[in-house]
């Protein structure tokens, strides 16, 4: 099973990720997927593989992503290589834009993870990382998430201690190995 990590801004999904992979790093059933962007490794957010534009055209003609998007002025792509972890059985755990949900579920069994929190601490969130004007916050806060209809969702409130966010997601993660397990 694919589960697709999805979440607005300042929700906390690349810190309550970190947390999780640690978590079940020796865990043979997960995989916990590094994304291809091109953004230089020194820009700061969660770790990826840098590349190139020139470079992640290249690898995307090659048929090396299994999904990619564009967004943000970036590129970013989730390697072909999920797929064989996914004929075996194991849990694919990547962090995928709104945009390619519909596409993975038409040729993945796949659940949707939402990492949300309110308004008030995603602002606060968002506020904090000094990246964004007042005015850009507001513009993101003011974004509806909307999903395709038919996903298969499970929601994380990630409003107290990231510790806490984590042990949410590894129950939902732990259930969906279970499910993937049954099916």
């Amino acid at each position: 099973m694919l589960v697709a990590v999805v979440g607005p801004s300042g929700a906390g999904k690349d810190t309550l990720m970190e947390l999780a992979r640690a978590q079940l790093d020796s865990d043979p059933r997960f995989r916990f997927v590094q994304r291809a962007i091109t953004r230089p490794a020194e820009a700061g957010g969660e770790a990826h593989r840098p590349l190139g534009v020139a470079e992640f055209e290249a690898e995307c003609e090659a048929g090396g992503f299994a999904l990619h998007w564009d967004v943000h002025g970036l590129r970013y792509g989730i390697p072909r290589d999920i797929e064989a972890d996914l004929a075996a059985g194991r849990v694919v755990v990547a962090n995928l834009s709104r945009s390619v949900l519909a596409d993975a579920a038409s040729r993945y069994a796949l659940r949707v993870l939402v990492v949300t929190a309110p308004i008030a601490v995603l602002a606060a969130r968002l506020a904090a990382r000094g990246r964004e004007t007042p005015e850009d916050i507001a513009a993101r806060l003011a974004r509806e998430m909307r999903l395709a209809p038919g996903l298969d969702v499970v929601t994380v409130m990630n409003d107290a201690t990231p510790e806490d966010g984590a042990a949410r997601v590894v129950a939902a993660l732990t259930r969906a190995a279970e499910d993937a397990r049954r099916s």
